[in-house]
């Protein structure tokens, strides 16, 4: 159940207007008072004798009554409580306790014998009311609203326990604000997917991707074709900026800025100057070279590197300092920006949803200690330079091999702020995961029916051989992997790793001792991508050059030799 407290107003009979009206898209459907102040305010909707004017005289009273000097200017206090989708509808006569709890909680009409406001609780449609207030007591006095937005969704917390509803995760303060209703009207005249403040947010996030200057940040804001306007000091030094789409204008026809900070806590000038001035190598930057068969700067490589980044990130998440942990998972948001932008078709859509989802989890009240994410950030950047990368061939693998580890950091970043009790960020992580899943298995069904295909045809010989270095490699997990529909796949991979000198048993042993299998579909597809990574192998099989490609039936002694650790 969300409240959502408007901006204090100056006209009662505008609000009341609109509320039993039609809708700006004849939404409103049998619009009716659900309960008041004294339980017994005129109906304008069900009443034939009551009108608008009845109502909103009877609200203003205690406005009237006092003289002229002495009115608050914006006296019209308006929120919106609305149940979540897939809730049962309330009655009538539950929407009236909830307003009467609401306006108590919040100070409008505490109850007790203390003074209040004169209010009432509109309904228009099955899942919400709008309670309008004016913000003057019986006495004349005003109400102690103070963080009454606050106060309303505390109360809210207790009303959905109670009524057996969607329990909202609390909030904590660090949340990007919501669009108003009028952006949200606005959005859906104009036919936008999003609001304008969303596709700015959304824009701007992207535009920080891996960036290393205010120079090169505000050169990709224009690239964009955002509209900018900078705020200079008058020694020169800049202060701040605010963005607006070219084609969202207000009633006067002037663009629609929104300053950063707006956007979103993190997208003011100060917090995003925080990310590449700590942008200097440490000793935790570990440079991962790109395979001797690869392009350098192939799309294919930045997400080999890409996926090297996320694996470190999970192992000092899962163990390292709140902090240090903090900027990792901010970072991870850049990396999934930077992946959706340069996704192919099949996958963008939802690499840019679980974007959208984990731009909530990449923000707490654990300040980040910037500069240890480093690799992660240039990762990011690799993404961006590399450019759109194909849904085929490497790239198309390599994208599967950078989602797979990408959810296992997402889920190491929803376990760690689910530790910290950060539901929010928690809720928005498992989100974010959730469509990881559904990119993962659009990306990788090519690449894996293909090693699926070379491992159904590996020699018997060669499969006996691969399946006794599971047994020994694994032997807690080898009789469930060796089950999975993904075994061959596997099969054929340790048969790539052996033919180009690596030993397959303690290679399988590393990876697989790299935690977080139990989150898996399939450990096989899991230990697949760390194999052809760790062991430097091509992550699409068909592109293994001829004497690395294994023939299935000829039977081969490779010459073995230990494998190089790869992070």
């Amino acid at each position: 159940m969300i409240p959502s407290i408007n901006p204090p107003g100056d006209r009662t009979i505008g609000l009341l207007a609109y509320l039993y009206g039609p809708g700006k898209h004849e939404e409103h459907v049998d619009p009716h008072l659900v309960t008041s102040f004294d339980g017994m305010a005129p109906d304008p909707g069900r009443d034939p004798s009551a009108t608008l004017k009845a109502l909103q005289q009877l609200l203003d009273q205690p406005i009237q009554a006092l003289p002229e000097h002495a009115r608050p200017a914006k006296h019209v206090w308006h929120t919106s409580v609305r149940t979540a989708p897939g809730d049962r509808m309330l009655s009538d006569e539950e929407w009236a306790e909830v307003a009467r709890r609401i306006v108590a909680a919040t100070g409008i009409d505490p109850g007790e014998g203390q003074p209040g406001c004169r209010w009432a609780a509109v309904r228009h449609a099955d899942d919400h009311i709008h309670i309008v207030a004016t913000l003057v007591c019986e006495d004349g006095t005003r109400p102690d609203d103070f963080r009454s937005g606050k106060r309303a969704q505390a109360e809210a917390r207790l009303i959905e326990k109670e009524l057996g509803l969607h329990q909202v995760a609390p909030g904590d303060g660090t949340a990007a604000q919501r669009s108003t209703s009028a952006e949200r009207h606005k959005a859906e005249r104009q036919g936008r997917e999003r609001t304008a403040r969303e596709e700015l947010r959304e824009t701007v996030r992207r535009a920080v991707v891996g960036a290393t200057s205010d120079e090169e940040f505000f050169d990709r804001l224009a690239a964009a074709g955002l509209l900018v306007k900078k705020r200079v000091a008058p020694s020169g030094d800049l202060l701040g900026y605010k963005v607006a789409l070219p084609d969202d204008r207000n009633k006067d026809g002037e663009p629609v800025y929104y300053p950063g900070a707006r956007l979103a806590p993190d997208l003011s000038l100060p917090r995003i100057r925080e990310r590449w001035s700590a942008d200097t190598p440490g000793r935790d930057d570990m440079p991962v070279e790109a395979p001797s068969w690869a392009e350098p700067a192939a799309p294919a490589v930045a997400r080999r590197r890409t996926a090297s980044a996320a694996w470190q990130a999970v192992l000092v998440i899962e163990q390292g300092d709140d902090a240090v942990a903090a900027a990792y998972i901010a970072a991870a948001g850049e990396v999934l920006d930077a992946l959706a932008k340069t996704s192919a078709a099949h996958t963008r859509y939802q690499l840019r949803e679980a974007a959208w989802a984990f731009e909530r989890a990449s923000r707490c009240h654990v300040r980040a200690v910037r500069g240890h994410d480093r690799a992660l950030r240039q990762a990011a950047r690799e993404l961006v330079h590399g450019g759109p990368a194909l849904g085929r061939g490497e790239d198309g693998a390599t994208t599967a091999m950078a989602i797979d580890m990408l959810f296992f950091l997402i889920t190491a970043a929803a376990h760690w702020h689910a530790r910290k009790g950060h539901a929010q960020q928690a809720e928005a992580a498992h989100r974010a995961a959730e469509h990881l899943r559904v990119a993962y298995r659009t990306a990788a069904e090519q690449p894996l029916a293909a090693l699926h295909h070379r491992g159904r045809h590996l020699s018997r010989q060669l499969l006996q051989r691969q399946t006794s270095a599971v047994r020994t490699a694994i032997p807690e997990l080898a009789e469930q992997v060796l089950a999975e529909p993904g075994w061959p796949a596997l099969a054929a991979t340790l048969a790539d790793a052996e033919t180009a000198g690596h030993d397959p048993v303690p290679l399988l042993a590393e990876v697989a001792g790299r935690r977080e299998l139990g989150t898996a579909e399939s450990i096989s597809d899991v230990l697949v991508w760390r194999l052809r990574r760790t062991a430097d192998l091509p992550a699409d099989a068909t592109s293994i050059p001829a004497p690395q490609r294994m023939s299935g039936t000829a039977s081969t002694t490779p010459r073995i030799r230990q494998h190089r650790r790869r992070q």
